[in-house]
């Protein structure tokens, strides 16, 4: 049985397990520990990792139109060093087993297919008062467990809103053993960011399952209760494998500097980064981000550009309504200060080996993974496939990355960058007119072809079930709803 996803809109926060906070124990709450910050001898200069060393660009690169960027920092001294032996793993490993209410056998047997079919039952009974379920659960943490408070955002709204749609998309993808591992594991790797530990987990779900007999009322029964136990069992385990398995390798997250703010318009900003230390990712994923002015509260941003030889990471942020980190993002950041990254996360990546053409439809902001996806695959080499390139926007004035599409097309035959504009009448050959999904499926059919979709989540919607009509095998679409991701 899976657990889950998130909102619309900006995504997560908070210490959660399937878009829940977790708690920590009730004993002795665990401490966790503060990575340790190696001293550098004054006299040595410190020496600067060959990641973060500037490495010659080839003209014909697609780095190469991006003006250079000098570094604030050349060297990090080591603040969120992770690897074998350090407290950030030693937390992991030194676990004891969850000393919440143990939940007799139940929690050790996997769920079975009657199992599933109570959990989805009662999810529909609880689904009318979702709200105050969810409302319920926090409250019933926050009382046993006062001191997990500060662990969350201020601001609760969002937050119990992202519960029921996570134990909704568990209940649904409960069919999907292998797909509901691979999400509860990179789900149980980014909770690492939030503090998260193995003891935490317990108390969680004991909260968990009282709030859900509160709001099921007679439905609710001791066969029910054994099936959401099972459930959580397996949720629990496999989210704390893969994390300890992360933190034996990898930082719970990366500090990273500013060095250059640009304005794109009045809400648009191209934010570059400086990580303190190697961050691995591929074209088409996204991280989350935290800002120094609301602690607590991360949200998802695609890379702009396929991975840079010299270790810099770039992202475009459109300030959106009530969007706080957003917001933070556009109108207050400047180069110098420091945001926090959680791991790369994201399915939106190409597959090199596979010699089909590739289709994608970039909305708004969403063309910076799309462009970072052109540069991936000019540096690999297209092997005879095509790239389709459709940029969307309201008006041409949206358009702000028009100009360094058509010079890669113009570099790359491969290459085909045709840019769309819905609400603005434009002259002949300077755009196509038209919604962006109605544009491409009146030039299609697109059978055989990958597609890619990145932009606001109904614009995706629609192009997913527009491009399966086209001829698009629906194992063949990507996309990420980040707005939807916990």
């Amino acid at each position: 049985m899976p657990v889950p996803a998130a909102p619309a809109g900006e995504p997560p926060g908070p210490t959660q397990v399937a878009g829940v906070p977790v708690p920590p124990r009730p004993t002795a709450p665990p401490t966790i520990p503060a990575p340790p910050v190696p001293q550098v001898p004054e006299p040595v200069p410190a020496p600067v990792p060959a990641s973060f060393l500037p490495v010659p660009v080839a003209a014909d690169h697609p780095a190469a139109e991006r003006p250079a960027i000098e570094p604030l920092f050349s060297w990090a001294p080591g603040l969120n060093w992770a690897g074998p032996g350090d407290q950030w793993t030693q937390a992991w490993e030194g676990q004891e087993p969850s000393a919440a209410p143990a939940p007799g056998q139940a929690a050790a047997e996997p769920p079975t297919a009657r199992d599933v079919e109570l959990i989805r039952a009662s999810l529909a009974a609880v689904e009318p008062v979702a709200d105050r379920a969810t409302a319920h659960f926090y409250a019933l943490i926050f009382a046993r467990h006062p001191e997990v408070r500060a662990l969350f955002p201020a601001a609760m709204d969002v937050q119990r809103d992202r519960l029921f749609r996570a134990l909704l998309m568990a209940a649904r993808s409960a069919d999907d053993p292998a797909g509901l591992t691979e999400y509860l594991s990179r789900l149980g790797r980014g909770h690492r960011k939030y503090g998260t530990l193995a003891g935490h987990y317990g108390v969680v779900g004991e909260c968990l399952v009282a709030a859900l007999e509160k709001y099921c009322g007679g439905r609710w029964d001791a066969e029910i209760e054994r099936a959401w136990r099972r459930a959580y069992g397996l949720i629990s385990t496999i989210m704390i494998d893969a994390a300890e398995g992360a933190a034996r390798h990898s930082p719970p997250w990366w500090q990273a500097e500013v060095v250059s703010h640009q304005q794109r318009g009045r809400d648009i900003a191209v934010i570059t980064v400086r990580p303190d230390q190697p961050y691995p990712y591929r074209a088409g994923q996204h991280a989350t981000l935290e800002t120094p002015w609301w602690p607590r509260v991360w949200r998802h941003f695609s890379f702009a550009t396929a991975p840079r030889p010299d270790g810099l990471l770039t992202f475009h942020v459109k300030a959106v309504p009530a969007g706080w980190v957003s917001n933070a993002l556009v109108r207050r950041a400047a180069p110098g200060d420091v945001l926090r990254l959680g791991p790369a996360g994201g399915s939106m990546v190409a597959d090199h080996a596979d010699p089909a053409h590739l289709l994608c439809l970039g909305g708004g902001t969403g063309i910076a993974p799309i462009g970072a996806m052109v540069e991936e695959v000019a540096e690999h080499g297209p092997a005879g496939r095509r790239m389709e390139v459709f940029y969307g926007a309201r008006q041409a004035g949206e358009l702000y990355e028009l100009e360094s599409l058509l010079r890669l097309a113009h570099r790359h035959p491969w290459l085909s960058v045709r840019p769309v504009v819905s609400e603005e009448r434009v002259r002949p050959g300077a755009a196509l007119s038209g919604l962006l999904t109605d544009v491409v499926a009146q030039l299609g059919p697109w059978d055989g072809h990958h597609a890619f979709l990145s932009g606001p989540a109904a614009m995706v919607r629609r192009g997913a079930g527009m491009l399966t009509r086209s001829g698009v095998r629906p194992e063949h679409i990507r996309h990420d709803l980040v707005g939807d991701l916990a």
